[in-house]
């Protein structure tokens, strides 16, 4: 009786804790879809009247979404196809091979983390400049393809694989790159997943970096866009919540995709040499 009541509880504030997460999502999406007089109707009310897609049709026609959305997509895929294969390498490195400087070198890495992005700015965007990637797809990718977190966060994940799996690979004649390939990179995909998710929402939603480097209107990104958006349609609510509409479903397009790794990544780590 103790533990259906246990249950219950728990149950309970999952379901609040959902439901204080979807309904401003659930707002946003009924308003996008809502006729200004409705917008600005007092008391607000979630029931839409006179449905409508011309919020859409506008912010097409007056920005080019589409333009901005494949700037994005190119963007965050690309940083995160990297970030899972340079970050699984270098795992897989420091966790399973012994060479000089490894445990020095991977405490300068974490060091890395700890280090405020802000202080970066100025030396990333003199590096960018002298390379003359600015208002580019470089300077957005490849100061990107490789992040600290993402290398802790494989090497931890590949620490818990028991060294006999790579032995027994060795033994039949596997080179590195394909006890990565054939052992490794199967074992890790819970972690992988994980990785591809966070760095697709960061990279997704980065705002301050594409600020500094991009200066023209056909280089911008999502979150550059939406900022534009908000300062010369402010009033137009409507089109405001239509863009964050279609700004958030390939965001959350990738984390349903992802979801189902991510518990498991969870009970990995309990695997043992």
């Amino acid at each position: 009786m103790e533990t259906v009541s246990k249950r219950i509880i728990i149950y309970a504030f999952l379901t609040i804790g959902a439901l204080a997460m979807a309904i401003p999502y659930v707002w946003m999406v009924v308003t996008s879809i809502k006729p200004i007089e409705e917008v600005q109707a007092y008391p607000p009310s979630f029931i839409v009247h006179h449905p409508t897609l011309a919020p859409y049709r506008e912010l097409f026609s007056i920005l080019p979404m589409a333009r901005y959305l494949f700037n994005s997509l190119i963007v965050a895929g690309l940083v995160t196809i990297t970030n899972v294969f340079f970050c699984s390498l270098a795992g897989y490195a420091f966790a399973k091979h012994k060479f000089f400087g490894r445990d020095k070198l991977f405490i300068l890495l974490l060091s890395a983390i700890m280090i405020p992005y802000q202080v970066n700015l100025i030396p990333g965007f003199i590096i960018v400049k002298n390379f003359g990637w600015l208002n580019s797809f470089q300077a957005l990718i490849i100061p990107n393809i490789a992040m600290a977190f993402g290398v802790f966060l494989c090497r931890q994940f590949i620490s818990s694989i028991p060294n006999e799996l790579l032995d027994a690979a060795k033994i039949d004649g596997c080179s590195e790159f394909g006890i990565y390939r054939l052992v490794i990179f199967p074992l890790i995909k819970p972690a992988l997943a994980t990785l591809a998710i966070f760095t697709f929402f960061s990279q997704w939603n980065s705002f301050v970096w594409p600020l500094v480097v991009i200066h023209t209107s056909s280089m911008r990104t999502i979150p550059l866009a939406l900022s534009v958006l908000n300062s010369q349609f402010g009033a137009n609510f409507s089109m405001i919540m239509a863009g964050a509409t279609v700004i958030t479903l390939p965001v959350l397009a990738v984390f349903l995709s992802l979801q189902k790794y991510i518990i498991p990544g969870i009970t990995m780590t309990r695997l043992k040499g």
